[in-house]
């Protein structure tokens, strides 16, 4: 460990700027505004609505969530409320993504039949729709069930007769079904996986977990979702010597749909910067009830445009440069839908509602979604400055959640994760003032919700949501993302609106409002006033750099430390682009070049990289998004298609600090023409763990191969 290059780093450190307990960024009155006028009722009140709704891709639930939030969008006064439709069918894609065709289910129920011909229903999609398995199709089966164990191998099914038979699994259907239906010929699936691994996984026996089947395999199929208190019935039982016979009636499938894309504005009124756009974005679909993940989201950015449009209306705001643009698509596939279009489709789909009575095919029928027209030929992408991303805020007690801020990816260094942060601070001191003596300027809490402090966390960047797609380097759009991790109900029955917190909604609409509004108004003058009171980049990264140097060897701590201070002036770079002004003019600016200039000295020349270490690569601008997306993975369908099907062994590491999915992304993003392999590889183990060099040049090869990126000479 190089100890005299920590000790600068941290002497270096030490001149971070603290804000008092007055609000930052905004003036007090805008800050008063807004937490006065925030309702955790009313979000929650919106989340109920949402979370009546089995909101499925392109089903008849996710429209009527859509047509909700629409019409509360209108009602509130909002400008622009459409329904944005994007066709999927399984053949279209959007960039990297292989459009999903939509599914909807009719009915489903599973019943066991004993010997008498008596029969009790185990399962309903009518009474819980999260027992039947997305992209199950229909089926009419009586047959015995057969349990194998996980099912993922062969060997789970050796000395098991399972053809014409449901077998019993501990994983999720898609990862069976091609082993289990189309190599041993079962006749369904019937699953207990259990939820992402927390510390509370396992421990509830009634939960049940909502079940994927792959969408585009060949082994077509249904499955149903049961509870491991059920699984472990019927495991005691077969060590009794019973058989277990069941009958699974199943009305569902595929068709051609649309994504839908709700969306709405509140308009600029800067004559040039209304082009821009700064986001509030969320994902309306999810399974019934869906309550946190993500109702919670897409209530409380409802409840920011309720917010922002009143107190704009009531002269309480001033109405910012920027235009504020809502919106609510399906998680991930509905972003990249709207990212990669520049013309909206306007052309009604029909809509297909009945299912055809001992078939497999949809009956299309006269009833087709409202919309409204909105100008052709936006290029979302480039007019969006700034996204706020809410994907599960609101959390109480019993979720077990913790709240956190995420920074942005290494690859996109940005200001606008600080901007948020500075609230969420405010909002941990004021919050926790409150719990600890009563009072506080602004407690933030809600009537009906808790009294308990925030405690928000400001953590690295984590991937799973929409915030992935925004930050992908094919869009380059800085993100700020709100979420709540761990979660002990997430994607099960049990995520309901009943462990939804109100007063956590208030708090995380007032984070995201204020962070949305400032980004909204923020100029060069505005910047100007601020900066007599403190600064907008006020988070020094490196403050958090020593707590991993002392698991790295001198050479990696020192990359590290150096490649986080780049990190921070890049940031300040960030701010100055979006105000449009040099980086000269912001102060912090020349103490970070000083800071750089002193730890590249303490820690001398870097050795040339050499070999693989020197290639060069850059993006296919043609194609637009990250490389794995639900039920689609682009490069590895590219690869099998060249007949490459060895795994890729980045995707297979575990570093310190992240996982081979997080490298991957973060690698193809730092393939930006200038950087080399062997400094692509120290970025992302600056940011995640050292990394073998072989590895990352193994993935850039492989993404070369797949059309992805190009070689640089």
């Amino acid at each position: 460990m190089n100890k005299p290059f920590v000790a600068l780093a941290l002497a270096l450190m030490m001149s971070g700027v603290a804000w008092a307990q007055k609000p930052p960024l905004l003036p007090e009155k805008d800050v008063a505004a807004l937490a006065n006028e925030l309702s955790g009722e009313t979000a929650k009140r919106n989340l109920e609505g949402i979370a009546q709704f089995h909101r499925q891709r392109g089903s008849q639930g996710y429209h009527k969530a859509a047509e909700l939030v629409a019409e509360r969008l209108r009602a509130y006064g909002l400008s622009e409320v459409a329904i944005l439709q994007f066709p999927a069918d399984g053949k279209i894609y959007y960039g990297t993504q292989r459009s999903r065709p939509a599914w909807d289910a009719e009915s489903a129920e599973l019943w066991e039949t004993n010997d008498s011909g008596g029969q009790l229903r185990l399962a309903s999609y009518a009474i819980e729709p999260v027992v039947l398995a997305e992209d199950s199709e229909s089926a009419d089966v009586t047959a015995n069930l057969v349990d194998v164990g996980e099912g993922t191998s062969e060997s789970d099914y050796t000395g098991r007769d399972v053809k014409g038979k449901l077998v019993l699994v501990s994983t999720q259907p898609g990862a069976v079904q091609d082993l289990a239906v189309g190599k041993f010929g079962a006749a369904g699936i019937v699953s207990y996986a259990q939820n992402q691994k927390t510390a509370w996984s396992g421990e509830n026996l009634d939960a049940i977990r909502w079940g994927h089947l792959d969408t585009f395999s060949k082994n077509k199929t249904f499955a149903f979702m049961i509870s491991l208190k059920t699984a472990h019935a019927f495991q005691e039982r077969w060590k009794k010597g019973e058989t277990i016979l069941l009958h699974a009636v199943v009305k569902a499938g595929q068709h051609p749909g649309n994504y839908e894309v709700v969306t709405a504005t509140i308009p600029g009124a800067d004559t040039k910067l209304k082009e821009e756009e700064i986001v509030f974005s969320c994902h309306l679909d999810h399974q019934q009830p869906g309550a946190n993940d993500n109702a919670s989201g897409c209530a409380t950015i409802l409840e920011v445009a309720r917010t922002l449009q009143k107190l704009l209306n009531e002269g309480k705001l001033t109405r910012p440069a920027r235009t504020i643009r809502f919106v609510f698509p399906p998680e991930i596939e509905g972003t990249l839908a709207l990212l990669n279009s520049k013309a909206v489709n306007l052309e009604s789909t029909a809509w297909f509602k009945y299912f055809k009575q001992g078939g497999k095919e949809w009956e299309s029928v006269d009833w087709e979604p409202k919309q409204e027209a909105l100008p052709a030929g936006l290029d979302w992408a480039k007019r969006i400055k700034a996204v706020v991303h809410m994907d599960m805020v609101g959390g109480g007690p019993e979720t077990k959640a913790v709240f956190h801020v995420t920074r942005g990816p290494m690859s996109l260094p940005s200001f606008v994760q600080d901007v948020a942060w500075a609230f969420a601070e405010f909002v941990n001191e004021q919050s926790y003032e409150y719990a600890a003596t009563g009072k506080a300027n602004y407690p933030f809490i809600s009537p009906e919700g808790g009294k308990e402090p925030l405690r928000a966390e400001y953590s690295f960047y984590t991937m799973g949501s929409d915030h992935d797609v925004y930050q992908d380097s094919s869009f380059g759009i800085p993100a700020i993302y709100l979420n709540d991790w761990p979660d002990r109900f997430i994607h099960t029955n049990l995520d309901t609106a009943a462990n939804i917190d109100s007063t956590k909604l208030k708090r995380a609409a007032f984070i995201g409002a204020a962070s949305g509004y400032f980004l909204a108004i923020l100029t060069a003058q505005i910047y100007e006033e601020i900066s007599r009171h403190g600064s907008i980049e006020r988070v020094n990264e490196m403050w958090e750099a020593p707590r991993r140097v002392e698991q790295l060897s001198p050479d990696e701590s020192d990359k590290m430390l150096r490649l986080w201070s780049q990190r921070s002036l890049a940031k300040l770079d960030s701010l100055a682009s979006f105000m449009s002004i040099s980086i000269d003019v912001i102060p912090e600016a020349s103490y970070l070049e000083e800071q750089q200039r002193r730890l590249a000295e303490a820690s001398g020349p870097e050795a040339p990289p050499t070999g693989d270490g020197l290639m060069k690569f850059a993006r296919n601008p043609s194609l637009k998004g990250p490389m794995e997306v639900f039920g689609s993975n682009y490069l590895a369908d590219e690869l099998a298609k060249r007949g490459v099907t060895t795994k890729l062994k980045l995707l297979e590491y575990s570093g310190l600090w992240g996982r081979g999915e997080e490298y991957a992304y973060e690698v193809l993003n730092f393939a930006d023409r200038n950087r080399n392999a062997q400094q692509i590889r120290d970025a992302v183990s600056a940011e995640y763990g050292p990394v073998p060099l072989d590895m990352v040049v193994e993935y850039l090869k492989a993404l070369e191969a797949a059309g992805v990126v190009e070689r640089v000479e």
